[in-house]
């Protein structure tokens, strides 16, 4: 049995919901490496009717990552994280910060004006 090779990929972050704001939908699109040489890395897009490109090897390499230009990607050696959207505090937890930041309780008198304006508007989203 002859030896098998593994394939390679550069990894791409990909937001299916790109004009949905800063956080979406993500995926990581694989696209193949076809051939390295000592100056490039030449690989297909696994979107796009594989059309061919090529990223510099010595920048990749030395930074695991590299911004593609003529695609506008940013593509990477391993697959990158997926960011998450931040959990939204709930109305109780703005509520006691609320409190907490009374002056009576030791906060500034902007402390609470921002804490109860995140209070009312969350309180107003969620009616």
């Amino acid at each position: 049995m002859s030896g098998i090779e593994t394939a390679e990929y550069l990894y791409e972050l990909w937001d299916a919901n790109w004009d949905d704001g800063p956080l979406g939908n993500y995926q990581i699109l694989a696209h193949p490496i076809t051939r390295k040489t000592a100056k490039r890395i030449y690989f297909t897009y696994s979107t796009g009717g594989h059309r061919a490109g090529f990223v510099d090897r010595q920048k990749i390499e030395a930074a695991g990552e590299i911004y593609h230009g003529y695609s506008m990607r940013r593509l990477h050696l391993a697959p990158p994280e997926i960011p998450h959207r931040p959990q939204q505090p709930s109305l109780s937890e703005l509520r006691r910060a609320m409190a907490a930041a009374h002056p009576d309780r030791g906060g500034t008198d902007a402390e609470f004006i921002a804490a109860r304006a995140r209070y009312e508007q969350a309180k107003a989203v969620a009616s």
